[in-house]
Parts: structure tokens; sequence; C-alpha cells
């Protein structure tokens, strides 16, 4: 059966593609059928379902025109390439493709690994009660043994600067701000200068994920089995890694932006357990650690407006289904959350 037969979804030139993978990627035969993942608002995620019956993933950049420094494939595929060398849980890397011919934009093909992806408090009620805890407590060493990683030693020393980072990314994110607004929003303004106002030193570097949560896991067994979506990660601070991670775990008798979060099922550890844990297993000092989330409130509102720029714009394969007052009201409520750490009115 010729792939482009079947139902192709938006973002794959299924006849092109599979010639690629029978030259690059010959142990994934074919025919090949593939499948858009769902749960990404950013980078495109498929499921390609060999011949044989197993199966790997292709990770491409969203539909559209992006950000300049967005969505580097290559640099995705770097990463976890070097952290696949590590004790540190994520796919395998396999090939990558930089000719945009072949789809009309670079992508990469890693392992499939097989488990749940804990987006929301839905998912996570499947999880026994007593892999819970034990989960949490992986959650928070994962993220010491990430921080621990010698960057130069995996190869990846030239990630990014190390020094300033948070002062790069306060930066980074008002220029994204600016460039994918689709309101004014004054507190957004407030909030950067207060952060940069407040901006403590920076203790030590490290490999920073960037967007470190459950929801970016596959887990089982009270284990977790790869860590994904490193487009966000480079070199710098590891405490933005933490700030952004207590932000995501929240409890049952808190709000959420948009979606329930997946611990709001209960059952799991605390923020401060999970605090406890990290700095056993860190060392590192944590009293700055509002600090940090009130600047991962602030910077996922710029990403989140940028997201929604992008499905005003029609530049997602899932727009038509998307509610993009959620967007907003998920901006709304970030901005808020952020000003209420940093208590500015």
């Amino acid at each position: 059966m010729n792939p482009a037969d079947d139902e192709v979804p938006a973002g794959i030139h299924a006849q092109a593609v599979s010639e690629w993978f029978a030259a690059y990627v010959p142990q994934a035969a074919g025919p090949l059928r593939f499948e858009l993942i769902a749960g990404g608002h950013s980078n495109l995620t498929y499921r390609v379902h060999c011949g044989d019956g197993s199966s790997v993933v292709l990770r491409r950049p969203p539909l559209g025109h992006v950000l300049a420094t967005a969505h580097d494939m290559g640099r995705e595929h770097k990463i976890i390439s070097g952290v696949g060398q590590t004790d540190v849980p994520v796919p395998r890397a396999i090939a990558l493709c930089a000719d945009e011919t072949v789809n009309e934009a670079p992508f990469y093909v890693m392992s499939y690994e097989a488990g749940a992806v804990l987006h929301s408090a839905d998912e996570s009620a499947l999880v026994p009660d007593s892999e819970r805890v034990p989960l949490s407590r992986r959650v928070a060493d994962v993220l010491a043994e990430l921080h621990a990683i010698e960057p130069d030693d995996v190869g990846l020393g030239d990630l990014g600067r190390r020094e300033d980072y948070l002062g790069r990314q306060l930066r980074r994110w008002k220029r994204q701000w600016e460039q994918s607004k689709t309101r004014e929003l004054p507190i957004m303004d407030d909030i950067a200068a207060e952060l940069e106002a407040r901006k403590p030193e920076q203790i030590g570097s490290a490999i920073v994920h960037g967007d470190y949560r459950l929801g970016n896991m596959i887990s089982g067994g009270g284990d977790i089995v790869a860590v994904l979506d490193w487009e966000l990660c480079t070199l710098g601070d590891p405490m933005a890694d933490v700030g952004y991670l207590m932000n995501n775990w929240v409890s049952p008798d808190e709000l959420s932006a948009g979606s329930s979060a997946p611990t709001q099922a209960g059952g799991f550890a605390s923020r401060s357990e999970m605090l406890d844990t990290y700095a056993d297993a860190s060392g590192r000092d944590l009293s700055q650690v509002d600090y940090y989330r009130a600047f991962s409130y602030w910077r996922l509102a710029a990403i989140s407006e940028g997201v929604l720029n992008r499905y005003l714009r029609g530049a997602m394969a899932d727009a038509e289904d998307t509610d993009t007052d959620q967007f907003r009201e998920n901006v709304d409520f970030l901005s808020t959350s952020a000003a209420e750490r940093l208590a500015v009115r």
C-alpha cells in the first residue's frame, strides 16, 4: 500500500518522508502510517506506525512561519542525543533530516516509548495510589540528575551561554511578547520590570529543560520512562526549572491554567516535599524559589500568547478545534499569578 493513499495528517508528505525513512531509518520498515499525537501546541509530534507493527516518533516544527530561533530540530536532536548518554531517561535519537525539500521543514526521528503522559487530573487519576508518591520523588530526583550533568561531558557545552540566564530570558521573552502579542496587557510589562529589578544572583549553571512537568514525561509503574519536549532547553540557572515545576505541581484545592493539572487528582507529594527531595538530591539553596515561580508564570504567559497568535493565523494543525478564548484566559491567569508572587498591583 502506498503511504500517500492513507489519510495523512497535515505536516507530513508521506511519499517523500517514506523514501527518506527507507534510506536513513531502514529499521522502520514500510509501509508507514503517520498519526498526529495530540497534546502539543508547539512542535508537531507524530507516531509513525511501521509495517512490522513497531513504531517510532517524528518531530517537526509547527506549520507556518515561526520566530527565527524557535523550533530548531537539529538543536533538539542534539540535546536528546547528549542527554541520552546519561541516566536521565529520554527517547533514543535515531536520525535527523535537515533537507527541507523532503517535508518542507527539518524533522528528526526518535524512539517510541510506551507509557502514560499525564496531561491532566483525569489521566493521573488512573495512576495507582501506591505509585503517585514514588513518581513524585522520581520527578524531583530526575530533575536533580539533569542539573548535575556537566554539559561539556555530553557534547552540549555550546548549547548556550551559562551566565546571566535570567537576563537573557527576560530579554528573549519580552521580545517574543512584543512580536506575538494579540492585545495590549500592561501587567506583562509591569511584571517584566519587577523581575529585572529583583533578579537574584545566579549560583552555578546547568542544563535547563525549560518545560519540565508531568505532561512532558512518559511514566509508568511509579517511574519516568522518558522526559520529552526539549525545544526550550538551554544552559543557565537550574532554579528556573524548579520554579516552573512548582507552578505545575498543583494541589487538589488550587486553580490551574487551562485544563486541570495532573497533580490535582491528589495523592502526589506536596510542593514542600518535592522541594525537600530536590534540595536533598542537588544540595541547592531554594530560598529564592518564589521569584523563579513568578518568572515562570510570566514566561509561560508570553509563550502561551505566542501559541495563541499561531492559532489565530491558522498555523497549527488543530486550529479549527481549539478554543482561542481559553488561551486568552490562560494568559490572563498566568500574568495575574506572576504578579501575585511578586506582589505587583
